[in-house]
């Protein structure tokens, strides 16, 4: 397998209402082929779907995108907040962007990432005959690891994951979990050319078309969130210890303990 990933000049500033998919076939300028994947920056998507938001206080626009809060930290430069949003991503700000827009506003991520995906989709193939798949990217930390990368949180055309059960490896051995975040390693592989200062938001990913779709079907970027019921994780700091305080007052009221066991807590700092 070849695999050849390489990044579109010439797309510029975008603005409310532009034609993403006249810009995106514009600068390919020719090059665009059969099942080929674009990775798309969210960021021109939001801008061309107007997803600016007056916000001189960015941490207001962000609890406006808040969902849940899974954990806060106090730094030299403000408050941290990880937070899942409304598209049920886990991210930082809540994907709220205040680089790159005019003074007094940020950027929200766009409304339904995914419906952004299908439209790039159905324009460029109506445009150039030609079978795409589209990933909306954004750029997300990672839980234990240093450094952040590229995901994809809309998609279109193509598979969002290989789902490798069933199959056997070179010892013939049936793998039992194995499913791949391809979408997911596209978007992360494509952020390599793009950067994130190059003005390069748009990336052709090459040699993947068994993952590009014949015809339309459903799919969703949803599809690499994690359900509730198998995550181990899903609690924040907060939420965990508020569930061990509320355990722990419980146990300590069943087996008599009433106001010795609050008394202890007090002491540790708890408050029952």
């Amino acid at each position: 397998m070849t695999l050849q990933i390489f990044a579109l000049d010439g797309i510029g500033e975008v603005r409310p209402g532009d034609d993403l998919a006249a810009l995106t076939v514009a600068a390919a300028d020719g090059r665009l082929r059969d099942g080929d994947i674009l990775a798309v920056t969210s960021k021109i998507v939001s801008k061309a779907e107007d997803r600016f938001v007056q916000a001189d206080d960015r941490e207001q626009a962000i609890t406006d995108e808040t969902v849940r809060l899974v954990a806060s930290r106090e730094t030299p430069g403000g408050t941290v907040r990880i937070v899942q949003n409304r598209l049920g991503i886990i991210a930082a700000a809540a994907g709220v962007d205040s680089s790159s827009v005019p003074v007094g506003t940020v950027l929200l991520l766009p409304e339904d990432p995914d419906r952004s995906a299908r439209i790039l989709v159905d324009a460029i193939r109506e445009r150039l005959g030609i079978r795409v798949g589209v990933i909306v990217t954004d750029t997300l930390g990672r839980a234990w690891r240093v450094g952040q990368t590229d995901a994809a949180i809309g998609i279109a055309g193509m598979d969002a994951v290989e789902d490798l059960r069933g199959t056997r490896d070179e010892y013939g051995q049936e793998m039992s979990v194995t499913i791949t975040a391809t979408a997911d390693a596209i978007a992360g592989a494509a952020d390599l050319v793009k950067g994130k200062a190059q003005g390069l938001p748009i990336a052709v990913i090459r040699g993947l078309g068994h993952l590009v779709h014949d015809e339309p079907r459903p799919v969703s970027a949803a599809d690499l969130l994690r359900p509730h019921a198998e995550d181990m994780f899903h609690t924040g700091a907060a939420e965990s210890w508020a569930a061990g305080r509320a355990e722990g007052w419980s146990v300590g009221r069943a087996e008599g303990y009433d106001e010795g066991y609050a008394a202890a807590l007090r002491e540790h700092g708890i408050e029952p």
